[in-house]
């Protein structure tokens, strides 16, 4: 058993209390923190029961954050707050002596970019403090990581082609609104495509390259190829592959949207003069479109995520397509969250509980899929993202 501290009071941190909430022979003591104690207070009371206490912290605030840390001595923090934040997060890890797991990599708040090198570059204060982190274990990243690595493990000598594909085929009757924190949304899909080939990366115009793809139990989508960031840990820690690729579904209206968006600024990310005073316009939007959190109650229909992979196996060619679906109805009955926030928290719970179990710890700081994938699939299976598997077929791909 051990004690953790959930930072973050929206979709994702809503799932992740009310898992480990049921979970009692693993987390023994919960506490939810934001900026804001009253999203946390709501939460822990659609909780229901005492099992979590809430309080208030600025996680943009190093010293505040110790200070959280060390009154309630956490195990492990899952951190479910912005990718902005991740950094303040790990250095009061490193100096409560405290585990650290997230479901986004960092990302600087003035540049569109993602990348691990930040977060890359704490292992050997980890290491040395005798701490494990854990990046990126939310579904994508996070799931399909795992999916790679049990591939992997289990069905291929060589892994030669990956392409993780993500549908999300739900409706929740919005002319427009994002299905996590409006700003990362945004930000993380209207940037340049990017896919890794032949040992380098090649850069694609936004949403230049797309393709329908069939999808199980929902049918053909259009599926564009965007650059998401579990790609550069996968191609570092599965040096076979040849081509690495994500795609992900978006309907007309969506992408019409987007393009106002763009094409009137308000996708912008640096500061403008809005009537004497400072104002960045995505941060703006977010605070008019609707709030993610509140979409599940009218949320139709199912996610597909998947890795569908090609490679070697005893000398012979073999294909493999791993997936889950998920559905928004569902996720909202057990959580009051729709599908989107649901595949991201369930595996954070599931990640924070593979360290406190002793599965998942070493000293240092690794992506999901540097450690043994088997007992966390099972996991899976139990808390609510059973996944399927197809072998020897098309991959469209």
């Amino acid at each position: 058993m051990g004690k953790v501290l959930i930072i973050g009071a929206g979709g994702v941190g809503t799932v992740v209390a009310h898992k480990v909430a049921k979970e009692n022979e693993v987390f023994s003591d919960i506490l939810l923190a934001s900026r804001t104690k009253e999203k946390c207070d709501a939460i822990a009371k659609a909780v229901g029961g005492d099992r979590i206490k809430t309080a208030r912290v600025d996680a943009d605030n190093v010293n505040e954050l110790v200070q959280l840390m060390n009154d309630f001595k956490p195990d492990i923090v899952i951190n479910v707050a912005l990718p902005y934040q991740d950094l303040t997060i790990m250095e009061a890890c490193l100096k409560t002596g405290t585990a650290y797991l997230d479901t986004a990599n960092y990302e600087p708040r003035d540049e569109a970019k993602f990348e691990y090198k930040w977060q890359w570059a704490y292992h050997d204060r980890f290491k040395e403090a005798n701490l494990t982190a854990i990046l990126g274990c939310g579904f994508d990243p996070g799931v399909t990581s795992v999916f790679t690595a049990y591939a992997a493990k289990h069905y291929f000598d060589e892994i030669h082609y990956l392409d993780i594909v993500d549908c999300n085929a739900g409706d929740h009757g919005r002319p427009f609104a994002t299905n996590f924190n409006p700003e990362i949304n945004i930000r993380e899909v209207t940037q340049k495509g990017k896919y890794w080939e032949n040992g380098q990366w090649i850069e694609t115009e936004p949403h230049e390259i797309h393709k329908p793809l069939n999808y199980p139990g929902i049918g053909p989508k259009e599926s564009y190829l965007i650059y998401h960031e579990e790609l550069e840990s996968l191609v570092k820690n599965f040096p076979t592959l040849k081509r690495a690729r994500f795609w992900m579904t978006f309907s007309q209206e969506y992408l019409t949207h987007l393009r106002v968006i763009q094409n009137i600024g308000m996708a912008r990310i640096d500061p403008v003069i809005y009537k004497g005073v400072e104002i960045i316009p995505i941060e703006f939007l977010k605070a008019v479109l609707p709030n993610p959190g509140e979409l599940g109650a009218n949320y139709k229909g199912w996610t597909s995520i998947g890795c569908r992979i090609r490679g070697i196996k005893d000398g012979k060619e073999k294909t493999y397509y791993v997936y889950n679906n998920c559905s928004h109805e569902e996720a909202y009955r057990e959580t009051g969250t729709q599908a989107v926030s649901y595949t991201t928290g369930v595996p954070a719970m599931i990640g924070a509980m593979m360290y406190l179990k002793g599965i998942w710890k070493k000293p240092g700081v690794y992506n999901v899929e540097q450690f043994d994938p088997d007992p966390f699939m099972e996991a899976l299976n139990r808390y609510g993202l059973p996944w399927h598997e197809l072998h020897d077929i098309d991959l469209e791909l």
